[in-house]
């Protein structure tokens, strides 16, 4: 029996996927734990190994195409086993909104003789009869056997929903512009992916916003300080440089365990306390963006949470980052400040509860001791999701994210 190669699920809302590049071809000896294809998703490109020892066969997967979650894109055979007709492959009918859940997936109808090595959806034959008897379609029911399989208990406990109502038809936007006056660029499936979540979140989470500025004078002083005096490496080079960015991953950080109330998420089961800082900081890239998570940033030095968020910028410019480098957070920082942006509002990403906005450092004359002098202030916008953290709670959040900013030394105790 060939061994079955699946476009495996290497995010947790994750329907869809992409071959972008085969190390393989049809024929070829492969070896188990070698590298046979990488597979792009919105956040990253990752390389899947081969399941056994063998030689493969029916790939029928093409590079560059979308294609469903745990659909078979090749076979590895045994020496001297007989090789099956190969599937076909489909792209995925529809761009896919990401879910929480995992989706089934439709595969292409074969002979049902050859439905384990097809693409079907895997089902006991038990089950098989109670979805014929019953007139549900397999590929509508989640499995919950090894692998997805179907077993006659997801028959059985499967309550089939009504169709949603038809959409209008959406308006030809480009038939509005002078035909030669614009050029098309296809959307990647990053730029897919971030503006179904996008409008996701701005249609499910009810966001409110919260503004202040920070006095950020200490704050450069002490930088400049810690920068000057950084040891060097081997190279003569210093080991870190700390950005203001930095700083201010650390200080919402240490201030969600100031404001334990507002690091939280809501799931309709419970509101989830959590117990560490997890802040995702969004990186932009080409044709997007990427948001990897500083772990536990509030138990982090200055200097080493810098060196790993260079470390995890870099690998997403890569497009290298691993699931376990973003996935989940409890918080979010975008910096918008060194494009010279002073003020801006972001979008929360779900399933976290706040992200913060921060501006750029600009130099505004001020009130101090009774005397107008220039002071550089940063002004800074949280965005709260109002199930979870209402306003007094966001705004005693971002009193105390201002503390820290404005007393850095707060930040080393």
């Amino acid at each position: 029996m060939p061994l079955e190669v699946i476009l495996p699920r290497v995010d947790m809302d994750m329907a869809t996927g992409k071959i972008s590049k085969w190390y393989v071809k049809e024929g070829e000896k492969v070896a188990k734990g070698a590298p046979i294809f990488e597979i792009e998703t919105d956040k990253a490109a990752m390389e899947v190994e081969s399941p056994g020892d063998g030689v493969i066969h029916n790939i029928t997967a093409t590079e560059g195409i979308d294609i469903p979650v745990g659909t078979p894109v090749a076979f590895i055979y045994g020496e001297g086993e007989a090789v099956a007709a190969p599937a076909i492959v489909k792209p995925a009918a529809a761009p896919p909104v990401r879910q929480a859940e995992p989706v089934p997936t439709a595969q292409p109808p074969l002979a049902p003789q050859v439905e384990e090595r097809t693409g079907l959806p895997r089902a006991t034959p038990l089950a098989r009869r109670l979805a014929r008897e019953r007139g549900l379609q397999l590929p509508a029911i989640p499995g919950s056997g090894p692998r997805g399989r179907i077993q006659a208990e997801d028959v059985r406990n499967f309550h089939s929903t009504p169709a949603p109502p038809e959409r209008p038809p959406a308006p030809d936007v480009a038939g509005l512009y002078q035909p030669g006056s614009y050029d098309i660029e296809p959307l990647s499936g990053m730029r897919r992916i971030i503006a179904d979540r996008l409008v996701q979140s701005k249609q499910t989470v009810p966001h409110f916003y919260l503004t202040l500025t920070c006095d950020l004078t200490r704050l450069l002083e002490d930088r400049k300080l810690l920068n000057e005096r950084a040891p060097v490496g081997p190279d003569k080079q210093p080991l870190w440089k700390l950005s203001i960015n930095d700083f201010v991953i650390k200080a919402l950080a240490l201030a969600l365990q100031r404001v334990p109330n507002a690091n939280v998420t809501w799931t309709e089961q419970g509101i989830l306390k959590h117990r560490a800082s997890d802040v995702g900081v969004a990186v932009a890239v080409e044709g997007g963006l990427y948001t990897p998570v500083i772990r536990s940033a509030e138990q982090k030095s200055l200097s080493l949470l810098s060196i790993e968020m260079k470390d995890l910028a870099a690998k997403a410019r890569a497009r290298r980052l691993q699931p376990a480098d973003y996935q989940g957070g409890t918080t979010a920082v975008s910096n918008l400040g060194m494009f010279g942006i002073e003020e801006f509002a972001a979008i929360i990403n779900p399933p976290q509860a706040t992200i913060l906005a921060a501006g750029a450092g600009i130099e505004r004359p001020a009130a101090v001791k009774g005397e107008i002098v220039l002071r550089t202030e940063m002004t800074c916008t949280l965005s709260c999701d109002h199930r979870a953290v209402d306003g007094a709670l966001g705004a005693e959040l971002l009193a105390a994210f201002r503390l820290f900013i404005e007393e850095p030394a707060l930040m080393l105790a």
